[in-house]
């Protein structure tokens, strides 16, 4: 019985999965190679989201464990895991997002699994370009400059985070003098830097757009009641004539 909290890729709507919604299958590859028996693993998960319905595919990968009846162990894990569908991790940001920023997010996620160095590049100049867009800095030599204009203006919280990244062993030893010089980066240290941009947009896009929204609701009740009322004062004045 299948029965899992999950939010879709696509849409991000979180749903329970049920055996509706869930399939999966798995083999082994027991002919002779240098790997040993390969322990192999599929799972297709349809969003409920009527809305969305899109399909994601996972497949996963193992070398150790044994076969149960010609089978794999079901309980078994796996070392290495991917998603085929959609192409990366990638959420999906609103329109309202500028493009640069959207496009550097999106290949940073692409490329993670082949290219940590690369990843942690777009990274980089993702979060460059929103301190620059966002907050309008300006005039700055390098991006530890541009961090450090933005103090006073973000919870301190959020800016410790954003600082941090120059402690985050190699990802920020030479952040300081040119964003797109990378050394050694391993593929966690790439995700920590993806989770640091998908977090500043929640907080700094979405967020003000969210509010914006908000605040026009209210200005835009408050003008409706306001020309409600001339027209009832207008009423009033014509049937006292």
């Amino acid at each position: 019985m299948v029965n899992f909290n999950w939010r879709c890729p696509f849409c991000n709507h979180d749903s329970t999965i049920l055996d509706s919604n869930y399939y999966e299958g798995d083999d082994a590859l027991t002919i002779k190679n240098a790997m040993g028996t390969l322990f192999m693993k599929y799972e297709f998960i349809v969003c409920p989201n009527k809305n969305c319905n899109k399909v994601s595919l996972y497949f996963s990968i193992d070398n150790k464990g044994e076969i149960l009846s010609g089978r794999m162990s079901k309980d078994r894990g796996f070392s290495r895991k991917w998603t085929l569908l959609p192409e990366s991790k990638a959420k999906t940001l609103p329109d309202y997002i500028p493009k640069p920023i959207t496009d550097d997010y999106n290949e940073a996620c692409l490329i993670k699994d082949l290219s940590s160095k690369a990843s942690a590049t777009l990274s980089r100049r993702c979060l460059q370009t929103m301190i620059r867009d966002f907050w309008g800095v300006k005039g700055k030599r390098n991006l530890k400059q541009e961090i450090e204009a933005i103090r006073d203006s973000v919870n301190p919280q959020t800016w410790k985070a954003i600082d941090a990244i120059k402690n985050l062993g190699n990802i920020g030893a030479h952040m300081e003098e040119d964003i797109n010089l990378i050394i050694d980066i391993d593929p966690d240290e790439a995700d920590v830097l993806i989770e640091l941009i998908e977090t500043l947009i929640e907080d700094w896009y979405i967020d003000r757009y969210e509010r914006e929204v908000r605040v026009a609701k209210i200005i835009d009740i408050d003008k409706r009641k306001k020309q409600a009322k001339k027209r009832n004062a207008a009423k009033v004045s014509k049937e006292d004539i």
